[in-house]
């Protein structure tokens, strides 16, 4: 582990992603018997779904500004702490309004996670790793998605639903723990960083410098740019496609496929773990794209409209599907390939601003794009209710996705090209 301690941090972003999305996806996973016993409608658990939300948008920039001004260390623990509490107290929600005050609370501490990834990764990492980095880490997220469906749909089936939020919840406990012990903002800050490390996170980012945005700039010109508000757009639409799957996907194989609780408990989680490779694999081949071009803004923006296009088609077939296994099949393949956009966008984020701007940015840019999670499970919910089931929202989600790939071309620059490649990392 010398001169790679960075990776430690990576783990335990790993662990905190896992963690955030299990916490929650558990809502989808249990939520036919949610519906039964609270004698909720599709439309008011699509609310529900929404409801979480509005808390998580405001405080994906609160959170941000936080990270920039306290560090991540703190932000991350206080965001943890909130999440876990609220995750466990859903476990007493009695009816709609109850279940909804808890999960817009849940949506509050979950708020920071992202943002203060990014910026994490921008203090302890070099240049040419942080697109693979945010994917590795960020790669938790649809992992935890994947074993929420074994672990929360069997423990509910075993000991009943409530049970399983307050299982989770401790989790996030013990992760508390560890991160609070572990971490300090800075690797210049932590004794087991080797001076050959924190040389190498140096340089690496002493040599870059932000395309549009100078050090010196205010925050709301900053945030007004058109390149941030684009890749905004982006991620709006890479994020309505998954909120869509991670709310609606549960009930759609149970009620138009025909899964058992506990088949789909095991079947919903195969996307999800394409999903985690596709986090992976589009960080990876941006970096790649990185050390080849020299073009930090181009490798982003091309693995972003490239992931986002075709998992967007993926969605748009799935609505012609009709057997249990093709639909499972098509549905993976669009996550897969829809994960590989997410981090890429992060990444441009580390490309337009400069590091001191990059909790804030990346907050802002996550806000605006998490409107999509206040609307894409409320409009599934009224579609399924009202306009004759899921392929209209498969449709619909579909072109979503495609809108996102159109602004990122139009608006997001592709940086200045450049032969010289870039060295290979030591270390």
């Amino acid at each position: 582990m010398r001169d790679r301690f960075r990776f430690v941090i990576a783990g335990l972003l790993f662990a905190a992603g896992m963690i955030n999305y299990m916490d929650r996806a558990a809502l989808a996973i249990v939520a036919p018997r949610v519906a039964r016993d609270l004698a909720l409608s599709p439309h008011e658990l699509g609310e529900i779904f929404s409801s979480f939300f509005f808390g998580y948008a405001i405080f994906c920039f609160i959170g941000g500004q936080l990270a920039d001004r306290f560090g991540p260390r703190r932000v991350y623990a206080w965001a943890m702490v909130v999440w876990s509490l609220f995750c466990g107290l859903t476990a007493t929600a009695v009816g709609f309004f109850s279940l909804f005050v808890t999960r817009l609370g849940f949506g509050v501490g979950e708020g920071p996670m992202c943002a203060t990834t990014n910026k994490t990764v921008c203090n302890w990492f070099p240049r040419e790793e942080a697109a693979s980095m945010i994917g590795a880490t960020f790669a938790g997220q649809p992992l935890g998605t994947a074993i929420a469906g074994p672990v929360v749909g069997l423990i509910a089936v075993a000991f009943g639903w409530r049970v399983s939020f307050v299982v989770i919840a401790l989790f996030g406990i013990l992760w508390l723990i560890a991160w609070l012990a572990i971490m300090r903002d800075l690797p210049q800050a932590h004794p087991r960083v080797s001076s050959a490390e924190l040389a190498h996170i140096r340089d690496s980012r002493a040599h870059h410098t932000p395309l549009e945005v100078a050090s010196s700039a205010r925050l709301g010109a900053v945030l007004s740019r058109p390149s941030v508000l684009a890749v905004a757009g982006g991620l709006f639409a890479a994020n309505y496609v998954i909120y869509f799957f991670l709310s609606w996907l549960p009930s759609y194989l149970v009620s138009v496929q025909h899964f058992s609780l506990a088949a789909m408990s095991l079947a919903s989680s195969v996307p999800w773990l394409g999903g985690s490779a596709g986090y992976v694999l589009g960080g990876v081949i941006s970096d790649w794209l990185l050390r080849r071009h020299a073009n930090g803004l181009w490798a982003r923006k091309s693995v972003a409209m490239g992931g986002l296009g075709v998992a967007a088609l993926a969605v748009l077939a799935t609505g012609f599907v009709t057997t249990p296994g093709m639909a499972v099949a098509v549905i993976t393949l669009a996550i897969l390939f829809l994960m590989a956009a997410p981090q890429a966008c992060w990444a441009m984020t580390q490309e337009l601003v400069p590091p001191s701007r990059v909790g804030a940015v990346g907050g802002f840019v996550h806000f605006l794009s998490n409107i999509s999670g206040m609307i894409a499970p409320a409009i599934t919910g009224f579609a399924v209710e009202y306009a004759g089931g899921y392929r209209a929202s498969f449709f619909l989600t579909g072109a979503v996705g495609l809108a996102g790939v159109a602004i990122i071309l139009l608006f997001v620059p592709s940086g200045t090209p450049a032969t010289a490649r870039l060295r290979p990392a030591p270390g």
